[in-house]
């Protein structure tokens, strides 16, 4: 096991739980390194502080993972930390018009780089550190061991993989044992809030469905009552299908991915098909798949009374929230410029270096240049599967507004 001595001055905030720690951080290492392992962290002055995973060629160092002197670093603890955040899943095994949820996320369940996501009967990982490519299969294992899922499919994040020097890549586990994907898997069906889904095996973004905005669809799907709607970023469409069901009068669809908005009028004509929508809900569906930013600029004034906004990570690094600010205030005043006077537009992000201060700023900044006002009506975020860490203010990477356009 490695000795990580850090820094004078440099101990504040690992002291108090955060996990990361960057190369700049450290003062020494003992021994030598030679590969990713195990090590210890200790202060300037030889206090221990905490165990975590020393590793050169990741973007972050050394990752954190446990402050308990008397925890055994070792495949036992990693396995110990899924058992513990599945655990604290349990209320999610029974629900009754749900299906789908987050079993780990990541350094708020002190697993970094590992989200796992049960889909019906299957559980899907996504894979942002070398921490997790390095202890997948214990992780899998472990998983099989407690849920017996048909198939655990690994998904390397390709957002990460360049910053983590990990190749591209999906795998299968089955029975605790990695295996070659099976050529004749069906997709997988699941449900949310009572909706039905489903997703092709190795396909789509990360995982093939974001959990993230479970209880936020069922709430925008309240104020969708007799309103014309705009879901941009669209995806598959788990925001149009809430709005269908909540009595929208129409939805136009738009998204980069034209294999997404096919997929979205399939699952629109699946609800259709077992009455989860009100009849004729396919009829009230347009698609467009296009750049969403100059889609919304080119549409016209006022045609739409509510609109969902839900863009990609626009700041994947503190570095970059400069710029990305920009862009969500460029995406939300021309938001506020179209929509119908006393319209709602829901708005989120999901970069983790925007804090919901921030967020909450450029929505001032965007509705004065705007020329509107705007009121607060509802403060959104990830569901309790999706849990906060307090410590790692980064684990808040989901925020969100429901707004009303006053013009």
């Amino acid at each position: 096991m490695y000795k990580v001595i850090i820094k004078e001055g440099k101990d504040r905030t690992i002291r108090r739980h955060h996990p990361w720690v960057f190369s700049g951080a450290i003062d020494r290492i003992e021994p030598k390194y030679t590969e990713a392992g195990w090590a210890e962290t200790y202060s300037s002055t030889g206090l221990f502080i905490a165990y975590g995973w020393y590793d050169e060629k990741s973007h972050i160092i050394l990752r954190l993972i446990s402050w308990k002197k008397k925890d055994n670093p070792s495949d036992e603890l990693v396995k110990k930390l899924v058992r513990e955040a599945v655990e604290r899943r349990r209320a999610f095994f029974s629900l009754p018009d749900t299906t789908a949820f987050r079993l780990i996320h990541g350094d708020a369940d002190y697993l970094p780089g590992v989200a796992a996501d049960v889909y019906g009967k299957e559980i899907r990982v996504i894979v942002s550190s070398r921490f997790a490519e390095h202890f997948l299969p214990v992780i899998a294992s472990e998983l099989d061991r407690l849920l017996h899922p048909s198939v655990i499919e690994a998904v390397t994040d390709k957002q990460f993989a360049g910053l983590e020097g990990m190749s591209e890549r999906i795998r299968h586990f089955r029975k605790g044992e990695e295996t070659k994907e099976d050529e004749s898997r069906d997709n997988v069906r699941f449900i949310e809030n009572g909706i039905w889904y489903e997703a092709a095996p190795g396909k789509g973004q990360k995982s093939g469905f974001y959990c993230d905005q479970r209880d936020n669809r069922a709430i925008i799907e309240g104020y969708a009552k007799g309103r014309t709607v705009l879901d941009l970023f669209s995806y598959t469409g788990g925001f149009t299908l809430h709005a269908l069901r909540g009595g929208a009068l129409s939805v136009d669809a738009v998204d980069s991915s034209e294999s997404a908005l096919r997929h979205l009028l399939y699952q629109v004509h699946l609800n259709e098909d077992k009455e989860v929508l009100p009849e004729n809900s396919r009829e009230k569906v347009n698609i467009y798949p296009s750049d969403a930013f100059q889609w919304l600029r080119d549409s016209q004034d006022g045609k739409y009374e509510m609109m969902i906004l839900d863009p990609p990570k626009l700041a994947k690094t503190k570095s970059s929230l400069e710029n990305a600010m920009k862009a969500y205030k460029d995406l939300n005043r021309v938001a506020m410029m179209k929509i119908k006077n006393g319209g709602i537009i829901a708005t989120f992000s999901c970069s983790g270096a925007m804090s919901r201060d921030d967020f909450r700023l450029m929505l001032g900044w965007a509705a004065s240049d705007a020329n509107a006002e705007i009121q607060i009506l509802r403060t959104l975020s990830a569901g309790e599967d999706h849990p906060v860490r307090i410590s790692f203010p980064e684990s808040e990477y989901l925020k969100g507004f429901v707004i009303r356009v006053i013009k």
